[in-house]
């Protein structure tokens, strides 16, 4: 298969995508682009057998496409999982769990909402790149309006830290963001570490829980807002508050504000996958994204998603470049 081979329109797709032997030949060239390779051995030969499987020619292991995926032990055919895949990635603000299932005719509301969650596990990369260069770091709060309360204080909202790579004048780079219990130094310096490559410049606010970046590595910009008002922390920091603006109301729009707590590091996940693809020239390579990740990242059964899970583990933070 040829680098990045994906269908630009919504024709190409059906016209490619019409059949369960077409769907899981392109799904097996995305896990296995060098060739076969036994998921119990490793040798790296073997031939088709009965019911789409292939039989490791080492090992006699009966591997299928679909083991070791998402689309482990599902009931439905793989053809329906790309129209899933393709709806979502298509439009430009993703589409709910109500929408998914009328599209697509599924017969429940649970089923469609499971999907999403397992799709969105698979919009992180394994092994995705830190960010680089200089980057805004700052720390927003998602949910409702609260009465009585000051400053970081919160009841009910979930406190969401955000990165962004500054690109020229005004420019966006790629963004990292994740839910974070407090705003302690020890939580936004392992998120940092995480997230932004060594000797990059940070750039914050006065916060406290900022002062040991410099010692972690890295070079730091802080500059003190107390007192300044709401304007000068739009200009200190414009591109974080901006896409702080722009999830707030995508959760809302999108998803009606309807997203527990618990799951919001997957929501988070999603607008990171389309943030930093928002240049993209097709949205058929979103598809293209999904799927190849798809096919690395291990079953997520359904009552692990619904059974207060803790947060999704992080990525580690080296590894192959790319976007997300």
């Amino acid at each position: 298969m040829e680098t990045e081979d994906y269908p630009r329109t919504l024709r190409e797709f059906e016209e490619r995508f019409g059949t369960e032997e077409a769907c899981r030949d392109y799904l097996f060239r995305l896990r296995w682009p060098d060739g076969f390779v036994c998921p119990r051995c490793g040798a790296q030969r073997g031939w088709g057998g009965t019911r789409g499987r292939i039989i490791c020619g080492t090992c006699r292991y009966q591997a299928s496409v679909t083991a070791g995926t998402i689309f482990a032990d599902t009931h439905k055919p793989l053809w329906l999982w790309f129209r899933a895949m393709w709806y979502v990635t298509s439009q430009k603000t993703g589409g709910s769990a109500i929408g998914l299932q009328r599209v697509l005719g599924l017969g429940s509301y649970p089923t469609a909402w499971t999907w999403l969650h397992k799709l969105r596990r698979a919009m992180v990369r394994p092994g995705r790149d830190r960010l680089c260069g200089e980057i805004e770091v700052d720390e927003t709060f998602v949910g409702g309006t609260e009465e009585a309360v000051h400053g970081r204080e919160t009841e009910t909202k979930a406190l969401v830290v955000i990165a962004v790579e500054k690109r020229g004048r005004h420019g966006f780079g790629r963004a990292r963001m994740c839910r974070i219990p407090d705003a302690s130094g020890e939580v936004l310096l392992s998120f940092i570490e995480r997230s932004i490559e060594p000797g990059s410049v940070v750039c914050t606010d006065g916060w406290k829980g900022y002062n040991g970046v410099q010692g972690r590595g890295y070079q730091h910009k802080g500059t003190v807002l107390r007192g300044r008002g709401r304007d000068a922390a739009l200009e200190s920091l414009p591109r974080v508050h901006r896409i702080a603006g722009l999830i707030k109301r995508w959760l809302q729009g999108t998803h009606q504000g309807r997203v527990a707590p618990a799951h919001l590091d997957y929501y988070l996940d999603e607008y990171t996958f389309r943030f930093n693809r928002r240049t993209s020239a097709s949205r058929g390579k979103l598809f293209y994204r999904l799927v190849q990740q798809a096919g690395q990242i291990q079953p997520v059964p359904y009552r692990r998603i619904v059974g207060g899970v803790p947060a999704r583990p992080q990525p580690q933070p080296v590894g192959v470049g790319g976007v997300n």
